[in-house]
């Protein structure tokens, strides 16, 4: 398992709600995901957000602290006013897109490690091996180049979209603007600024469901700052969302019961 000696802390984070707890919690997609990143994270961190009963789901990943899958976990609803204080929003302010980024920004607010790697719940897969470790060459990367913000896999294996998107490439990365809260490695610095405020009209292609979500207002920051995202050309996560009223079903797909 592959580790950072020198470039600084790493923290793991990913979000459940009711909708999908039960799949990280208790069918160890949560463990899964951590164990494909295949790197020694300095700690590993649950936000739960928007569930039916925060007392079961708390004692559920009490559990996987048991276990050492995580090392804690935040309820996001008792540090709301908190973290929208810290960061002079309300939730207005969102238009719609509060639920969808009230997680995030509570985990980059809480958390004090130098580099925050995240993934949303149903981003769920990672290939990833020993001699291509792509958390180790994102963080030497964002440790030496300050015009990449945030580093990712590509996408359900798009590596023909993600080299289309870019505007330049390495070895290592095709580089390009672009934002996503699937999955994201990142200077926890550069995000506990003030930066959730930008617009740019290139952030329209973001779903107008999610309103002024966070992934839409970062990428208008990283427009307006001319920042970069550099995503891997040799490891991609997979993205599926969990079908509506499909628990049962995945059950049986997944551990044949």
């Amino acid at each position: 398992m592959s580790n950072n000696q020198t470039l600084g802390s790493v923290t793991f984070e990913t979000k459940c709600y009711e909708k999908d707890w039960r799949f990280l919690l208790r069918e160890g997609l949560l463990q899964e995901m951590v164990e494909k990143c295949n790197f020694k994270f300095d700690e590993k961190v649950l936000m739960i957000n928007n569930v039916n009963d925060y007392i079961k789901v708390s004692k559920a990943a009490d559990i996987l602290i048991g276990k050492g899958v995580i090392d804690k976990f935040y309820i996001v609803k008792d540090y709301e006013k908190e973290v929208l204080d810290y960061f002079d929003l309300a939730k207005d302010d969102f238009k719609g897109g509060y639920y969808y980024s009230i997680a995030e920004l509570t985990s980059i607010y809480l958390n004090s490690s130098d580099y925050l790697l995240h993934f949303s719940s149903d981003a769920r897969v990672v290939t990833q091996n020993d001699t291509v470790n792509w958390i180790e060459r994102g963080l030497k990367l964002l440790a030496h180049d300050e015009s990449v913000i945030t580093v990712n896999p590509a996408w359900n294996y798009k590596y023909d979209e993600a080299k289309y998107e870019s505007f330049s490439e390495d070895e290592d990365w095709f580089y390009s603007y672009g934002f996503s809260d699937q999955c994201y490695l990142i200077r926890l610095s550069d995000f506990k600024k003030h930066i959730y405020k930008e617009y740019h009209a290139d952030s329209e292609k973001y779903p107008a469901y999610g309103g002024e979500l966070f992934e839409k207002r970062i990428y208008s920051y990283m427009k307006n700052k001319n920042l970069i995202r550099a995503t891997s050309k040799h490891v991609s996560y997979i993205h599926e969302n969990f079908p509506k009223n499909a628990f049962r079903r995945f059950i049986k797909l997944r551990f044949g019961r």
